[in-house]
């Protein structure tokens, strides 16, 4: 039964799930419908977890008489087992109270969104009465699902979909063709330094722009298993890059090391939990992966203390392709380090400091860490741009800027081009003789669905994603991160990283081939120009705010400052602190594909942003003298 403008859906998930974004995602497109709609508050998610008691049955009965919601959606991304008992009670409680069923129902429809077993039980009890989502599918299609007319459905839901679908459309033909299997390792370009400690990033992209440029491929790789020693794991290792290497379609591996590599590296580590990832805990033992995976480049994560000699023991023993900080995260902040985040700020920006001395590039991982977080495209692009800047202040000569498509994975092709544009736009800004900026495109982390060959597909769309990015450079992007298809079910095995290879090649290559012939989608229209436009304008206004209003701003201090006044929004993180009560003291929504700052559902002006930032600084100010320089003499 098709929905009416009049009528009102009522959203619902329990206290416990903690995965909001796709309700929120849902929520936002009914409302660019014109749709009314509610979100089940605190109480009503308690109620829906008890809804076996009469308490719990009446918070939830009382909610959807006072808001007259006419349409239910429940999502619970968590047990499927639960899922399929908590529906149950209460298809069960809204048919018996009458609510639901019969001839002129109160509740015209109802939906679920959860784990696939879950949804396939339902499907099943339910005979098709209850519609269910998955995950992935496209706004178009949700809206259907939810009930909504088609033509109902605004225009830019409908245009930025059939971008996408004409991209899903380009995915399923290179898998469904086979020809990706048919690919052979590019031939490199040799140069005296290539495979050596001498070779270096800059020397195989030089090199690759001679002939028919090939991006450069990086992958992350290691097996890890509870069931295997430490030494035994190294070695499986060792024989994987091994492989690798002999293979020749990948060319930087990133090693995928442990959380104790990370955080307690050269410390006896016994009754420590790994963690997962390569479990790497010595010089040597780098030494040891660097040599068996020749003549690929190497890199790893930075450590979350001591960076500056973690840096120093990268040069030495893998002679690391290039150096990656996240400045504001893997700290107390996400709980993935040690160090509070004024101190990391100061610990990131030193560790650059030496690695300038060392000519090596610097990658920033910050703007997505920002987007898991619940950030603002704004925010995106801003935080994306204020590492650049700070990392170039810090002496760095070749900034490698990551862009992570698909995050949050219900984010539109359209709006992923738009922000991914205006971030290499502002960022190529600061290129200079002595600054280079190198684009590397991935796909989201939670981008890929748990089935394979859907995974396939989505690779090889997400591939043509990236060469819309900056269109008429066929020598964009210079790095493609290829995440393998396996992600969400397992970590890929040398072949299954061939493989993800193999398919990215080849989608690149045929998808230029299209776009020349002219049979790709216009990525020039003029609602992602103008969405363009509008990122530009806001993101340009709060960088100069920023800078006029924060003392110092590419230093500790100054980047510290920026996130406690609210400079760069995080409404999901989750420390409690009062340190960060600005920084989570926003709401943010899905709106047309992207993800917009707002009080209360009201998009917030990019004026009402900067003058509520300007007015925290005081108290920011307040925190930092009293947190980190209370035992030190203030001159």
């Amino acid at each position: 039964m098709a929905a009416s403008k009049n009528e009102t859906f009522g959203l619902i998930k329990t206290l416990v799930d903690a995965h909001t974004m796709g309700v929120h995602a849902a929520a936002a497109l009914l409302r660019d419908c014109g749709y009314k709609v509610m979100i089940s508050p605190k109480p009503v998610e308690y109620a829906m977890e008890r809804i076996a008691s009469e308490s719990g049955q009446k918070v939830l009965l009382d909610w959807i008489d006072d808001n007259h919601i006419e349409r239910i959606g429940f999502s619970y991304r968590l047990d499927p087992d639960t899922a399929v008992e908590l529906m149950g009670r209460l298809i069960y409680l809204l048919t018996n109270k009458g609510y639901y069923g019969g001839a002129d129902p109160k509740i015209k429809s109802i939906f679920f969104a959860g784990l696939t077993p879950a949804c396939e039980k339902i499907e099943k009890e339910y005979e098709g009465r209850v519609s269910t989502f998955r995950g992935g599918e496209s706004a178009e299609e949700t809206l259907l699902v939810m009930g909504v007319p088609f033509d109902d459905i605004p225009k830019m839901i409908k245009e930025g979909c059939q971008y996408d679908k004409d991209l899903a459309k380009f995915g399923e033909s290179i898998i469904r063709s086979g020809e990706y299997l048919k690919m052979k390792p590019p031939e490199r370009n040799m140069y005296s330094e290539f495979g050596t400690m001498k070779d270096t990033l800059e020397l195989r992209l030089d090199n690759n722009f001679k002939g028919g440029f090939q991006p450069i491929i990086r992958a992350h790789s290691g097996p890890y298993s509870d069931d295997m020693s430490r030494k035994a794991m190294l070695k499986e290792y060792q024989e994987w890059c091994h492989e690798l290497g002999k293979t020749g379609y990948l060319d930087v591996l990133s090693i995928g090391s442990s959380q104790l590599s990370q955080s307690n590296f050269g410390e006896n580590w016994d009754g420590k939990p790994n963690g997962g990832g390569v479990p790497v805990n010595s010089e040597l033992e780098y030494m040891d992966i660097w040599q068996a995976a020749r003549p690929m480049l190497v890199r790893t994560y930075s450590g979350t203390k001591n960076m500056v000699k973690l840096a120093e023991i990268y040069e030495r023993s893998i002679n690391i392709s290039w150096h990656a900080l996240s400045l504001w995260w893997f700290n107390e902040l996400d709980g993935r380090g040690p160090n509070a985040l004024y101190d990391n700020l100061n610990e990131h920006l030193e560790t650059i400091r030496y690695i300038a001395t060392t000519g090596k590039p610097v990658e920033t991982n910050v703007p997505h860490h920002f987007a898991f977080r619940g950030a603002d495209d704004i925010t995106y692009i801003v935080s994306g741009f204020l590492a650049a800047k700070a990392a170039k202040k810090y002496g760095t000569k070749t900034f490698v800027l990551q862009n992570m498509l698909n995050t949050p994975r219900s984010t539109w092709g359209i709006q992923d081009l738009a922000k991914g544009r205006t971030l290499l736009k502002l960022v190529k800004e600061l290129q200079d003789d002595n600054f280079r900026v190198i684009l590397q495109s991935r796909a989201g982390l939670d981008y890929f669905k748990p089935d394979l060959e859907t995974a396939k597909v989505q690779l090889a769309t997400v591939t043509a994603l990236m060469d819309d990015i900056d269109p008429f450079n066929e020598m964009s992007p210079e790095i493609i991160h290829v995440v393998s298809y396996s992600e969400a079910l397992f970590l890929a095995t040398p072949d299954i990283l061939n493989e993800s290879i193999k398919i990215t090649r080849t989608s690149l290559n045929e998808y230029r081939r299209l776009k020349k012939l002219g049979l790709t989608s216009n990525v020039m229209t003029d609602d992602i120009l103008k969405r363009q436009s509008e990122l530009e304008t806001a993101c340009r206004k709060i960088i100069k705010a920023m800078e006029e209003n924060i003392p110092d701003l590419y230093s500790p201090k100054g980047l510290y400052l920026a996130f406690v006044c609210g400079w760069l929004p995080v409404p999901e993180l989750w420390s409690d602190s009062d340190e960060f009560v600005y920084a989570k003291g926003w709401g943010t929504r899905m709106t047309n594909g992207g993800v917009v700052l707002c009080d209360h559902d009201l998009i917030v002006s990019t004026d009402t942003r900067i003058n509520r930032c300007i007015s925290n600084m005081p108290d920011a100010e307040y925190i930092f003298k009293h947190k980190y320089l209370k035992d030190s003499v203030i001159l």
